[in-house]
């Protein structure tokens, strides 16, 4: 009888709770602007190696992004909350190209080799396979 009563105490409080959403939060916001501010935005953190692989696609296309390195932020676990939130996942990197959500590393790496990430940012290229 305890246990049932526990449960329905920690379900009416996660209910209650529900309404409490990152979406609205100063992150979320910081999020969002940042965005739709810049053509390629990717949140990343500094010693991450799926990061740097993500970020050598742009370099290898002569584009430069905008980097958020949420380790070398007071708020940047806030801020992967927050992509958590917005895009489902909480990895790093997380890749936006016109405010479009383009994944991670490998989603980043996979669009670079279709061509889709060149016709995205509306750049022509001479695909390499060493990345």
């Amino acid at each position: 009888m305890a246990v049932k009563i526990l449960i329905a105490s920690i379900l009416v409080i996660s209910a209650s709770l529900s309404w409490v959403s990152l979406a609205d939060s100063p992150e979320a916001a910081f999020v969002k602007k940042t965005i739709s501010a810049h053509k390629i935005v990717i949140f990343s953190k500094s010693y991450c190696p799926y990061c740097r692989r993500a970020k050598s696609v742009f370099k290898e296309l002569n584009q430069v992004p905008f980097v958020v390195e949420l380790d070398e932020r007071d708020d940047g676990w806030n801020i992967q909350d927050a992509l958590s939130e917005i895009v489902g996942r909480r990895t790093v990197p997380q890749v936006f190209i016109n405010g479009k959500h383009i994944g991670g590393s490998d989603d980043t790496v996979e669009a670079y080799q279709s061509g889709k990430l060149a016709k995205l940012l509306g750049i022509d290229i001479k695909l390499k396979d060493d990345l």
